[in-house]
């Protein structure tokens, strides 16, 4: 029987709304690593819009999903081009539309034997990487599968790539960046621990690893590599089977459970074994990706605008089991952040007891009609904490509990705050025990009140022994209640205590960064402080007088005046003050060493002789101030070795830069 069609009007209603999704669980996905609904939920999504454009052709913009490959490539890193297109693969997920993907192959180039390579799908970040005159040059992600990021310092972290090859042409080697489930948990151990939030998955947290400015950081993480395809000079070897065998032989780490296979029967035989084996892995594998294996053939074959013709993605069926909720927990995160999760009758899913699932804000919640005592469907795809898929419903006793979510922090039964158009309560108590560590870090940066010795080490032990109970307790330390800690003899001690000490003269601008006030980083600070001058006249101003002032907006302002209108908050003010530290701007009496006021600078590519860090507070400390972005209102930017995009437009903004020599001597450092 024929699907009825749609009137275009409300076919073009529809196809809007889905395109909305669409790009909406992308950015959740691809940008923000944070997704909301499984891979299989979103192919549904994009399988429909597929089928509605087909029937309305008319109705295809430029600017649909359907229409580009994947994601876009991450600011921050130099956007390189790729040789030919890292293109996505479409997805099957039963054995009728795999031998739909053959009957297509067959139709294509009738009459000739196929054999195939069936490769496990690792779940990663599909990377390309150079080698030249033997050595490793260049390593660029997929991004948007036409450009990507050059991640060479990062990639150059992972131990199984080789710095040196035995082969003089220039080599191209692509495959799949990871992360191991040992490293994954650990990371997420470690973020729990900070109070940060975790990683969804691997994937997620191999994505965000990739993107970290500090290649020392990733070295950290761990990430590993499979490689599964080679160009040298260009060209491909005659086979996929003999591209693995080549990458093996050069040095390349090839995932070893590849197989080749002389018909479909035995390419289905290798999924439905991983299918049952993948739990034994140390990596995470959503299906099983087919491939022609003669290039002749995918030549033959060719693209789409968006998939290769010649391979397909088998996926295997998600994880998933049904468990019931107990209880509803509010767990208080380093922002003050209030996260619901439910804590679940234990039951085995993918080899390890779940006892908790995230339930992500109140509502998500409210729109799936969570209850404590419902049984609901959980889902795992390589997670710390798995997901609730759906609520049972039809099983529900009368006895199930809606959940009230509170107005009060759980931990310190302070006020909380949820901003207008933000899915987030937070606590506003700067010194809430589950955000006081974080707190006190954040005071102490160098950034901020620059108290060089309190470390993340230190600040455990001040709070597991009690010293240290909020911010202002800082400057009630004494010497017998630091020498008594570990590692902390005589002299140190005296050294962290004169560091305190300095800090009280610290500018008043440093002080406002330090509060943490939410949206109010160094540049607001600073504007804050040259306008108000004081604390005192920034906790009364009004919000109207705040949006005066360049970079704050109506939001940011929202959140100054909150913050001075919570007791805790007074209370912290008047602490402060009391212990000595400094309320008013120190600009008027520098004024004679801030020759850079006035100046906007931004800084792009490595400096040899400082920090980038260190370059942008020695502007700021003469008077100028540091941007991220080039406009016409920049006045310098200063360029280091491998500059990114920011340098290009300031050519085309004809806006003057500096080298890193002339920078120096601006700043008289030369």
């Amino acid at each position: 029987m024929a699907t009825k069609r749609l009137p275009i009007k409300q076919a073009a209603l529809k196809i809007q709304k889905l395109r909305t999704s669409i790009k909406y669980h992308e950015k959740k996905y691809y940008v923000d690593n944070d997704p909301q609904i499984s891979d299989y939920e979103f192919d549904q999504l994009v399988k429909e819009l597929e089928k509605l454009e087909k029937q309305f052709p008319e109705l295809i913009t430029p600017e649909s999903p359907t229409q580009r490959v994947g994601e876009q490539p991450v600011a921050g890193f130099k956007s390189v081009e790729h040789r030919t297109p890292m293109l996505s693969l479409d997805n099957c997920y039963t054995v009728e539309e795999l031998r739909e993907f053959e009957e297509r192959v067959k139709r294509i180039i009738p009459g000739q034997k196929i054999e195939y390579v069936a490769e496990l799908k690792i779940d990663g970040l599909g990377i390309s990487t150079i080698y030249r005159d033997e050595k490793y040059f260049q390593a660029v992600s997929r991004g948007d599968g036409f450009r990507g990021d050059d991640v060479s310092q990062n990639v150059k972290t992972i131990r199984s790539f080789p710095l040196i090859i035995n082969n003089p042409h220039e080599i191209e080697v692509r495959g799949e960046v990871y992360l191991p489930f040992q490293s994954f948990q650990k990371i997420n151990e470690e973020r729990a621990k900070m109070g940060e939030p975790v990683f969804a998955n691997p994937r997620n947290a191999a994505a965000g690893s990739l993107r970290l400015l500090d290649p020392k950081e990733v070295a950290s993480r761990h990430l590993d590599v499979f490689l599964y395809s080679i160009f040298i000079d260009g060209k491909e070897q005659e086979s996929q089977w003999k591209n693995l065998k080549t990458l093996r032989e050069l040095g390349f780490k090839t995932n070893p459970s590849s197989r080749q296979c002389s018909n479909l029967k035995q390419v289905i035989s290798f999924w439905e074994e991983w299918r049952e084996k993948r739990e034994s892995l140390d990596y995470d594998v959503d299906g099983v990706v087919v491939k022609v294996d003669s290039t002749k053939q995918q030549r033959l074959l060719g693209s789409t605008a968006k998939f290769p013709r010649w391979s397909i993605s088998f996926k295997f069926p998600a994880r998933q089991a049904t468990t019931k909720i107990k209880d509803i927990a509010v767990q208080v995160g380093r922002t003050g952040a209030l996260t619901p999760v439910a804590i679940l009758e234990p039951v085995k899913l993918s080899g390890i007891t779940i006892t908790r699932s995230t339930l992500h804000n109140e509502d998500e919640i409210k729109r799936k009609d969570i209850r404590v005592g419902d049984y609901v469907l959980i889902e795992r795809s390589g997670d710390v904490i798995p997901k609730v898929v759906s609520v049972m419903k039809e099983r529900r006793t009368k006895k199930e509990k809606k959940f009230s979510f509170p107005s009060k922090c759980p931990v310190c039964h302070s006020s909380t705050f949820r901003p207008e158009g933000e899915a987030i309560s937070r606590c506003t108590n700067p010194s809430c025990p589950a955000k006081l560590k974080e707190s006190l870090l954040h005071f102490a940066w160098r950034r901020a009140m620059n108290i060089e010795g309190l470390g993340v080490a230190l600040v455990d032990q001040l709070l597991e022994k009690k010293l240290v109970e909020n911010i202002p307790d800082l400057y009630s330390l004494k010497l017998e209640d630091l020498a008594n800690l570990e590692r902390m003899g005589q002299k140190s001690s005296q050294n962290l205590l004169d560091e305190i000490e300095r800090s009280k003269q610290r500018d008043v601008s440093r002080l406002i960064y330090a509060l943490g006030i939410r949206y109010v980083g160094e540049r607001t600070a600073q504007a804050l402080a040259d306008y108000f001058k004081d604390i005192d006249s920034l906790a009364k101003a009004s919000l109207e007088e705040l949006i005066q002032i360049e970079d704050v907006g109506p939001k940011v302002g929202e959140s100054i005046v909150f913050f001075f209108k919570q007791p805790e908050n007074i209370e912290l003010i008047k602490k402060l003050k009391k212990a000595g530290l400094n309320f008013s701007s120190m600009k008027e009496e520098k004024k004679g060493d801030r020759p850079l006021a006035g100046q906007i600078f931004v800084l792009t590519g490595k400096l040899s002789s400082l920090s980038r860090e260190d370059a942008a507070e020695i502007i700021e400390d003469l008077g100028g101030t540091v941007s991220n972005s080039v406009s016409s209102k920049t006045t310098y930017v200063v360029v280091g070795d491998t500059p990114g995009g920011k340098l290009e437009r300031a050519q085309k903004l004809g806006i003057p830069t500096l080298e890193e020599r002339e920078f120096l001597k601006l700043i008289k450092k030369d």
